[in-house]
């Protein structure tokens, strides 16, 4: 019964949040510039004639590409560094509707990489900020917004109304659930990546043909091991470019530049740094024991909770101290001024960016491979303590501290984040 009433409470939660965005997609709607009625016996405005003129003569588009191009219905799921370019030079190309799936809000962390997003929009939904850009940029466009989490209850309802989407997500869960939806949906699914300075790029699931995420990823890798830009950073113009790219893909599909005949499974690799690079590898079709191509994923299954996406991806786990082996930032603050060893954690990048006076950079990749206590280059006779950036490698560093050295550390919990929001305002946060 508790249970019974929890999905029936989160139902009405995301009805209401449906309801909400409707209202408030009518009044961006009325906002937008007023939209030119099609010339007679047309698909297309005199308006749009001018917008698209250029894209029109284009061999590889032509005014037919046109007409499919504003007919078709696509999904992006993602307001973020992939999404925004992907979505402005998509809604500028004329697709006919968008749908924009993100319950995330803007942050001023954002801004430098998702160019659709504004200072004075740091706080709304990504989801509804976009359209506030989009519907500007080309109020032909209709857009739907979806300001809450994809999920197994609600993905279907939201795909089976799209031609095509766009997986804009940085989460292993989102690709297979994205994945696994479209497969039994049968859309095809532009996805693309990027981190630091390199990206990844590729069409899966192109007319039940082509290779879906389970294909090229049957296990998903250890949760440890996933980085994402919030932890290991992304350069604007690499997501950026990333995203661009995923729109020439979606243009092609959507004319029929790719065909059955001619398609061919493909992995687009793109390096920034230090010459710009990109490569293309050749991939191989549809498993055969692909769980989700053989069809013995189904909807109803994945509906009733039969997978459970966060679980099948794992969950990274921090908690590898005991509550003696730790110290609250309130804590640290008063033994700040003793004297003691303070190991920062972190890779060298960041503590150039802010660090305490005094810390000793040691990262924990480098720490790990640390045989020997003298090898350390502190005096152990000292407390020492550990910190990076969230409270979280800093758990890593003195279990391996206290386990493999044998020395007897405490972590800061909260690391620099908890001293910049809780003890010193002045201290930067990045």
């Amino acid at each position: 019964m508790v249970n019974s009433s929890v999905e029936e409470l989160k139902k009405r939660i995301e009805e209401l949040e449906i309801e909400n965005s409707k209202l408030k997609s009518q009044i961006t709607q009325e906002q937008a510039l007023p939209v030119e009625k099609a010339v007679a016996g047309d698909f297309l405005s005199l308006d749009e004639y001018k917008r698209y003129g250029r894209q029109m003569i284009v061999p590889q588009i032509t005014k037919s590409g046109q007409r499919k191009i504003k007919e078709s219905k696509i999904l992006v799921i993602g307001a973020g560094g992939l999404g925004c370019p992907a979505l402005m030079y998509l809604v500028g190309a004329g697709i006919g509707e968008v749908g924009i799936v993100d319950d995330d809000v803007v942050d001023i962390s954002n801004l430098h990489r998702q160019v659709l997003h504004s200072t004075e929009r740091v706080g709304e939904f990504k989801a509804e900020s976009a359209k506030k850009y989009l519907v500007k940029l080309n109020p032909h466009v209709k857009i739907k917004t979806y300001p809450f989490r994809l999920s197994t209850t609600n993905a279907f309802n939201i795909f089976e109304k799209y031609d095509l989407v766009l997986d804009c997500t940085d989460s292993p869960h989102s690709r297979y659930l994205i994945s696994d939806v479209a497969v039994i949906s049968r859309i095809p699914v532009i996805s693309g990546s990027g981190l630091k300075t390199e990206g990844q790029l590729t069409v899966l699931n192109f007319e039940n043909i082509g290779p879906c995420y389970r294909c090229f990823y049957p296990k998903p890798p250890p949760p440890n091991s996933v980085t994402s830009c919030k932890d290991g950073g992304v350069i604007g113009p690499i997501i950026g470019l990333m995203g661009v790219m995923m729109a020439i893909e979606t243009l092609k599909v959507i004319t029929g530049t790719y065909t059955k005949e001619n398609f061919k499974p493909f992995l687009s690799m793109y390096s920034g740094y230090d010459q710009q690079s990109f490569k293309t590898f050749k991939m191989r079709g549809r498993k055969l024991d692909c769980i989700s191509c053989n069809y013995t994923l189904t909807r109803e299954f994945i509906e009733n909770g039969g997978i459970n996406y966060s679980e099948f991806c794992g969950v990274v786990t921090y908690d590898v101290l005991n509550k003696d082996e730790r110290i609250t930032i309130e804590q640290y603050e008063k033994l700040r001024n003793s004297d003691h060893v303070l190991l920062d954690v972190r890779p060298k990048e960041h503590f150039e960016i802010v660090s305490f006076p005094g810390a000793i950079n040691i990262p924990l990749d480098r720490l790990r491979r640390i045989e020997d206590v003298n090898q350390l280059g502190i005096d152990i006779s000292k407390p020492i303590y550990t910190i990076c950036r969230y409270g979280n490698d800093s758990q890593y560093a003195s279990r391996y501290l206290n386990d493999h050295l044998k020395l007897s550390t405490k972590d800061v919990i909260g690391g620099l984040n908890r001293w910049s929001t809780k003890i010193d305002s002045e201290f930067p946060s990045y």
